[in-house]
């Protein structure tokens, strides 16, 4: 546990990229050893950074929808680590917030994982971590998110950003909410079923 919380004091110290970052940086993560599962999303954005709490924000509520998960079981460290892409909010782009910083997960993702080992399923939330994490793209969200059941034998579960910017996409693909949002509950129910 001491190695994993001078890790953590290592990464929130981070400044490898600050002057490229707009509010400067501000890690926002968290994890414990007996974590089951991980979270791996895209970047902070401004009210994640003003807040530095992961997922606060309405991407977080429809998340925690569709793990029909409440707010204190989702922040409770000793079973969900939230590990993004980028641990500091990007900036803003032409059609949003910027992707991830390319730093940050090849600098720390390995060694934070190593600090995991109760680990059974990553949830990888949107195209960045997918990319980074899926043994195989299968050329775009959708189809990742449609093949699901492959990355699960893997430990992986891709979804898209459940940010209302995809709330279209969600629309015109009623079989995520239909057949996926169910496989995803079952498996996070199975994944702390025998907790005491």
């Amino acid at each position: 546990m001491s190695k994993l919380i001078s890790l953590l004091e290592e990464v929130r110290a981070c400044r490898l990229c600050e002057d490229e970052l707009p509010l400067g940086a501000k890690p926002v993560l968290r994890a414990s050893p007996t974590a089951r599962l991980l979270i791996v999303g895209q970047a902070p954005g401004t009210r994640v950074h003003a807040s530095g709490i992961p997922w606060n924000d309405p991407s977080g509520d429809r998340l925690r929808q569709w793990l029909d998960m409440d707010r204190d079981t989702f922040y409770d460290e000793s079973r969900i680590a939230i590990i993004p892409m980028g641990f500091c909010y990007p900036g803003r782009g032409k059609g949003g917030d910027l992707p991830p910083r390319k730093e940050c997960a090849p600098t720390w993702h390995a060694r934070l994982l190593e600090q995991l080992p109760n680990l059974k399923l990553t949830l990888l939330i949107g195209q960045y971590a997918q990319r980074y994490y899926l043994p195989h793209w299968y050329g775009s969200i959708t189809e990742n998110v449609r093949h699901f059941r492959d990355a699960l034998a893997a430990g992986f579960f891709p979804l898209p950003h459940p940010s209302p910017r995809n709330t279209l996409w969600l629309k015109q693909r009623p079989w995520f909410e239909k057949d996926v949002v169910p496989a995803l509950q079952k498996e996070i129910k199975k994944l702390f079923r025998d907790e005491p």
